[in-house]
């Protein structure tokens, strides 16, 4: 009898060990969401979703990956579900309205930022990308008092330093802008997009020189930034140095940047 408990206890742990539970899954999807495995993620997510059905913060996390995955669309209809099934987590509000952002829908981005935000007021990620939104629907003031906003609950907020910059070149204040591109680029020395606006709010001014030097760097931290190429290589050419000016527009273009060949029939014929 005591020989047959042992072989029933035998046969019964290797069972138990491969048992796995819609919270293992989920687990293992997050840990591989850290790594950017999102492949991984996703098909622990669905294992997980298929254990639970309605296992809320696996839609979200879902959604994520999806989201990293380019699926936005697909990544809304996961956050509907986890919004659906427990609808007072701020970070769902805010990973659905950066996937409407991405797919345009910025009015409604707007929306899930407002929901976000009412659920959790110290949200200084929600507020900059709230501005973003409010940005690309030509509201530069509204964006302006979002990053102000997340500046004053995260006061090393380099993004939403070089947002507010944005605002600011959009509404023509170029110097004010260079201030938040010089305090973007002070909390993060390794950020080309600063340094390229910084670049355009000098030319802006008449600062071509200055502007030049920007675009080096830009250049340096980003050798396929084009933009840079074709910005610095319009502004060799009003300074004189054409044949440069002319390579850095050849350069730009060869990088897919189309205006760049704009300029090229322009300056350079």
């Amino acid at each position: 009898m005591r020989q047959s408990i042992i072989i029933f206890l035998l046969i019964l742990i290797p069972v138990m060990a491969i048992a796995q539970t819609a919270e293992h899954y989920f687990v293992k999807g997050v840990a591989k969401s850290n790594k950017g495995d999102w492949i991984g993620a996703l098909n622990d997510f669905n294992k997980a979703i298929e254990l639970k059905p309605n296992y809320a913060y696996a839609y979200g996390n879902r959604g994520f990956a999806k989201d990293n995955l380019g699926d936005n669309r697909g990544a809304i209809q996961d956050y509907n579900k986890a919004i659906e099934l427990d609808p007072k987590h701020a970070y769902v509000y805010y990973s659905r309205g950066n996937s409407k952002a991405k797919l345009g829908d910025h009015q409604g981005a707007i929306q899930d930022y407002n929901k976000a935000i009412e659920l959790e007021p110290n949200y200084a990620y929600a507020y900059n990308k709230r501005g973003i939104a409010k940005d690309k629907l030509g509201d530069y003031r509204g964006a302006i008092q979002d990053y102000n906003k997340a500046i004053e609950l995260n006061p090393g907020y380099a993004g939403a330093y070089g947002n507010r910059g944005i605002a600011k070149g959009n509404l023509g204040d170029y110097r004010g802008a260079i201030q938040d591109y010089n305090k973007a680029i002070e909390l993060n020395p390794d950020d080309p997009i600063s340094c390229y606006n910084r670049g355009s709010a000098k030319g802006k001014l008449g600062d071509y020189k200055g502007a030049i030097k920007e675009f080096n760097k830009a250049i340096e931290l980003n050798p396929n930034d084009a933009k840079s190429y074709s910005s610095r290589g319009v502004l060799k050419i009003d300074l004189g140095k054409k044949d440069s000016g002319c390579l850095d527009l050849s350069k730009a273009g060869e990088m897919g940047y189309a205006e760049a060949y704009d300029a090229i029939k322009k300056h350079c014929q």
